[in-house]
């Protein structure tokens, strides 16, 4: 199954975040993306989702060519 590297910019307003962030996840698919995403976020901004399902489908993705399981890479979120 091929994976992919989302690198996804999620805007989430003050005063919950100063800017919002990047999220880098690897993931099969959008809806996927999604899922990792909102289960770390631990549905705290639900108000956001329709912002980053949009979000993750104008990410830049990248193609894997190792197996490697779906999560998240890295975050950075101010």
């Amino acid at each position: 199954m091929t994976k992919y590297l989302y690198i996804v910019d999620h805007f989430v307003p003050f005063p919950q975040s100063d800017l919002g962030g990047v999220w880098n996840v690897i993931a099969n698919n959008d809806e996927e993306c999604f899922d990792i995403i909102t289960s770390d976020d631990d549905e705290t901004y639900p108000q956001f989702y329709s912002t980053l399902r949009e979000n993750i489908s104008k990410s830049d993705k990248y193609t894997i060519t190792d197996e490697v399981d779906s999560g998240i890479v890295t975050s950075f979120l101010t």
